[in-house]
């Protein structure tokens, strides 16, 4: 597994918190988009999805997801394949300070298409979300009953995503089907983050 040898964090554009395209808007016209075009993001776009899908919203460190107990046990990572002025490879978002890390060097697109049953969204998209889950974050309170909250908050930051990639001008789909472990070790992902769910992005 590649991964770079120093961790140098990448400050990401601040997010907008206002736009032209209304939330009425982004719900009508969301559908599963599985074919883009062979263009590329930019950061600001990949910065503003990103905040969607958990950035911070309240100096208490609110997010843009709902949790419960506020627990927050997602972790995002941006799969770059094509992003201007980002290097390919995978990174992790740091909500606390709006930034990415890289842990795994490499165009891994193609690979990650393959342990989800070759679904050719994720090898074509420019760039890749993956949702991941601690869920020791939420049952050590909730019990049993936590890993439901989970699900429910990935549904959340996901929707979330959607719809911000409406706004953006730009079409996603949501997959949950996929070879755990073949993904766990593509991504390099700490031994306690399970992989949940893949929203690819693009235009």
């Amino acid at each position: 597994m590649s991964s770079p040898n120093a961790q140098e964090t990448i400050r990401l554009p601040e997010p907008r918190y206002d736009g032209s395209v209304s939330v009425e808007h982004a719900l009508f016209s969301r559908r599963s988009v599985r074919k883009y075009k062979n263009e590329p993001l930019t950061l600001a776009e990949v910065s503003q999805l990103l905040w969607a899908a958990q950035g911070i919203t309240a100096p208490r460190g609110y997010r843009t997801a709902p949790s419960a107990g506020a627990l927050y046990p997602l972790e995002v990572y941006l799969v770059a394949g094509k992003v201007n002025d980002l290097s390919e490879g995978i990174y992790k978002y740091k909500y606390h300070d709006h930034s990415l890390v890289q842990t795994v060097t490499g165009d891994k697109r193609a690979e990650l298409s393959r342990a989800a049953l070759h679904q050719g969204s994720l090898s074509r998209a420019p760039t890749v979300l993956l949702f991941c889950a601690v869920y020791e974050r939420i049952t050590r309170k909730y019990g049993e009953r936590g890993y439901r909250y989970v699900f429910m908050e990935i549904g959340h930051a996901a929707q979330n995503v959607c719809l911000q990639a409406i706004a953006l001008g730009l079409g996603t789909v949501a997959i949950g089907a996929f070879r755990d472990n073949e993904v766990k070790k593509i991504a390099n992902l700490p031994p306690n983050e399970e992989p949940t769910y893949f929203v690819p992005v693009g235009r």
